[in-house]
Parts: C-alpha cells; sequence; structure tokens
C-alpha cells in the first residue's frame, strides 16, 4: 500500500471515538501486528506524572510501539544537558535526555532536596544544583531542560540563555504576561542559541501527518482548523505556589492552538472569546489568584491566513479528554483521515527514535521533541517548536483570556516570526 492511501481509508478520530492507531497506520501504508489504541489517561502505576493514585491526565505511554521511520544518528558528538525541575508530573525525566545517545546529563536540580534526589537518580546523574541559578552558571553545560513552574519559564529561560546555553521549556512559553513575551523573543534573538518549546501536540501522529501534507499543499490555504484541550480538574492538582489553582484555561492554550499553528507554523491576528463561569470552587475569582471565574474558555481566532480557528479549553467538562484537532483547507480536509486534491502525499511516518528512548507520553511526543531538540543543535538548526511558534502558540492564549474577561471583545493578538 502506498502513502497516499490515507486519503481512501476511513479512519476516526472526533471527539466521540478514540483514535484507532492500527487504522491510522495502515492508511498511511504501514502495517504492524500488534497496535493498541491511544489512550488519553495515565494509569496509577509509578511512572512520571504520577504520585500515588493520583492520575495525571497525558502521561500515560502506549503499551505496544508505532510503526516508524529508522532513525538515523546526526552526530557522534554528546550535547551537556542540564535538567531543572522535578514536580508534580517529574517531567524533568519524562522526555528521554537521559536515554539519548547524543546527550551526556551534566547536572540536575531542583528546589526541594528529596526531589532533586530523586531527578538525579532518574537521570542517572550524581551531581546537583540547588537552583537552576546556581546550575546555570556551570560552564560545562551547554544545554538546560527547564521543567519548572508555568509562571516562571520565561524567567527561566531567559536566564538561561543569558549565561550561553540552549534552552528546552516545557510549555507555555510566557504566563499571562505580554511583557515577558517581546523580553524572551530578544533573549533568544541576542543570545545566538537554540530554544524550544516542547509542545506534545506536534509529535502526535494525527498534527504530524496534517503539517507534512500541509506543507506540499494538499490543504491549500486553511479555511477553518479546531483544536481542543479537554483536562478536567474539579480539584486542581498540586502547585509550585498554587500556579494551578484557578489557571485560566486559555493561559494553558498550546495543546489547542498546536492544531493550526503547529500544522502552518502560521499565527493568530485578532480574537474573540467566550467563557463561562464555573461551578468548579478554584474556578471561581474569589478563591484563585488570577481572579479568574471561567473554566472553559473557548476562542475563535483570525488566521494570518485569513481563515478562522476555534480553539477551546476547558478544565470543568467532565468526560472525554486530551489534544484534539481538525483542518479544513480550499483543498482538502483531516477529520481522521485526508481527503483532498493532493493524490502524492508525502511520508506521513513519525521519526524514529533512538534503540534505548521511548516514545513516552502525550500520543509518544517526549522522545521526539527530545530528539528534535538536540539535533537541532547538532546540526545547527531551527527547532521545529522555535521561539516564535513558541510566542504564537502561547501569547494568543493570553489576549484570549482578555477578551473572555472583556465578555468577547474583538482584540489584535503581538505577532512573531523567526528572523533570517
Amino acid at each position: 500500500m502506498k502513502p497516499n492511501s490515507v486519503s481512501n481509508q476511513n479512519i476516526t478520530t472526533s471527539e466521540h471515538k478514540p483514535f484507532n492507531r492500527r487504522s491510522f497506520l495502515h492508511s498511511i501504508g504501514i502495517g504492524t501486528a500488534a497496535l493498541g489504541f491511544i489512550q488519553t489517561g495515565c494509569s496509577s502505576d509509578k511512572k512520571e506524572g504520577v504520585k500515588g493514585n493520583q492520575v495525571i491526565q497525558g502521561f500515560e505511554k502506549d503499551s505496544s510501539s508505532t510503526t516508524s521511520r529508522q532513525w538515523i544518528a546526526v552526530s557522534d558528538k554528546k550535547v551537556k544537558v542540564g535538567i531543572v525541575g522535578y514536580g508534580l508530573c517529574q517531567f524533568g525525566a519524562a522526555f528521554e535526555f537521559q536515554n539519548h545517545p547524543n546527550v551526556e546529563i551534566v547536572a540536575v536540580s531542583d528546589l526541594y532536596p528529596d526531589r532533586c534526589a530523586e531527578l538525579a537518580k532518574a537521570c542517572k546523574c550524581s551531581k546537583t544544583y540547588p537552583s537552576l541559578e546556581e546550575l546555570i552558571k556551570d560552564n560545562s553545560i551547554e544545554a538546560v531542560f527547564i521543567a519548572t513552574d508555568a509562571p516562571s519559564h520565561a524567567k527561566h529561560a531567559i536566564a538561561a540563555l543569558k549565561h550561553g546555553k540552549h534552552v528546552a521549556v516545557a510549555v507555555p512559553a510566557v504566563f499571562g504576561n505580554l511583557e515577558d513575551a517581546d523580553r524572551l523573543y530578544e533573549a533568544v534573538k541576542s543570545s545566538g542559541k537554540k530554544y524550544m518549546m516542547f509542545e506534545t501536540s506536534c509529535f502526535h501522529e494525527d498534527l504530524y501527518a496534517m503539517r507534512e501534507i500541509y506543507k506540499v499543499g494538499g490543504f491549500g490555504k486553511l479555511v477553518y482548523s479546531e483544536g481542543e484541550y479537554y483536562h478536567y480538574m474539579a480539584e486542581p492538582l498540586a502547585s509550585y505556589k498554587d500556579w494551578r489553582v484557578g489557571l485560566p484555561p486559555q493561559y494553558y492554550p498550546t495543546h489547542s492552538n498546536g492544531y493550526y499553528i503547529g500544522v502552518t507554523d502560521g499565527s493568530f491576528t485578532e480574537v474573540s472569546c467566550m467563557g463561562i463561569p464555573s461551578i468548579v470552587k478554584h474556578l471561581q475569582p474569589s478563591n484563585n489568584q488570577y481572579k479568574n471565574p471561567f473554566g472553559t474558555e473557548i476562542a475563535l481566532f483570525r488566521t494570518n491566513e485569513g481563515g478562522m480557528s476555534r480553539m477551546a479549553v476547558s478544565w470543568d467538562s467532565p468526560g472525554d479528554h486530551g489534544e484534539k484537532g481538525r483542518i479544513r483547507g480550499e483543498k482538502g480536509s483531516f477529520y481522521g483521515k485526508y481527503e483532498g486534491h493532493e493524490t502524492k502525499l508525502p511520508n506521513l511516518v513519525r521519526p524514529g527514535l533512538p534503540p534505548k528512548v521511548d516514545e513516552g507520553g502525550h500520543g509518544g511526543s517526549h522522545g521526539r521533541l527530545t530528539d528534535e531538540f538536540i539535533s537541532s543543535i547538532l546540526q545547527d538548526r531551527q527547532p521545529l517548536v522555535h521561539i516564535a511558534m513558541a510566542l504564537n502558540l502561547s501569547v494568543s492564549g493570553i489576549v484570549a483570556h482578555q477578551s473572555a474577561l472583556k465578555d468577547g471583545e474583538l482584540l489584535k493578538i503581538p505577532q512573531y516570526k523567526i528572523w533570517s
């Protein structure tokens, strides 16, 4: 079966049915003997993102490996990496840096000594620092992965860049502050270092296929796109300084916004967003530091192509959950399968991984994000989720929340482009 057979196969990835990995892989010409279904919740055993019996959505690991391309090393060099952060989600060790053949983890850090010790063990590293500020002074470290609290991402990334480090960071790039976005953009530009935000949706099987088809013109201009991130939190997850308590949904917009920006490397230019007051206690304005009244925010964006995107983030609606999306273009659409005018589709199979690197959670994105970041350093190129894409993914949500607080007023969104 040829790769372009995706155009006439019946695959379902709607919000009502689980993504069928077997159908997807067969639809792009890949056969495999034992494939399961992508899940969007994690079990309560000892894994990254799991504390005791507490379940954290998105950290599941697929029980069966997907068919992927053969991994080819781009260099035999090892990048010396520092890892910062091992909180509730244990993100510091969740992205497989410790198993990548082109990585040497030099040191790790967490503000809490017990967590720091756990992170060192998980990363197979003996050297620790009590804070990011101390770790980035280590001149032997070339790159830093920042998995700290979301409100500190921009500040920590800027500090690391100023110390001459390449930076990878968990989402979002900035948190509720448009001025931080400008500061971070300038810090990356002036540093000459690589910066990558680890947006998990960008290596989902469906979004990866959408991006490859878009690049060869299989959709034409996108007329309409949808992205959704549903994560029910009747009680807030534990967090440093309670940053997750009452979190405005559109302050965490990248998992949904990826289903346009991650496909096109474009941007949203303006937004009208509606929110609904929540019945969940911590999502009421008197009970959180943000004075946020919304548990669900639905944004309608205008895209830089002139199209429209509906992007939803919800914390207070139980049921189906996860990161998902669909797109429609002038020449084709993707609602679980490609349907359109293009008959010669590119290779839609995701990049392979080194033998000891696990694809990890969030739809098998973890290992691939790390490989992309390390490869960008070794090849001296921009990574996939570069600074402009990271800011376009994040800043649009900040403005969307402002619009929701103004009952849907149409607001302009700052624009970021990568320099030549």
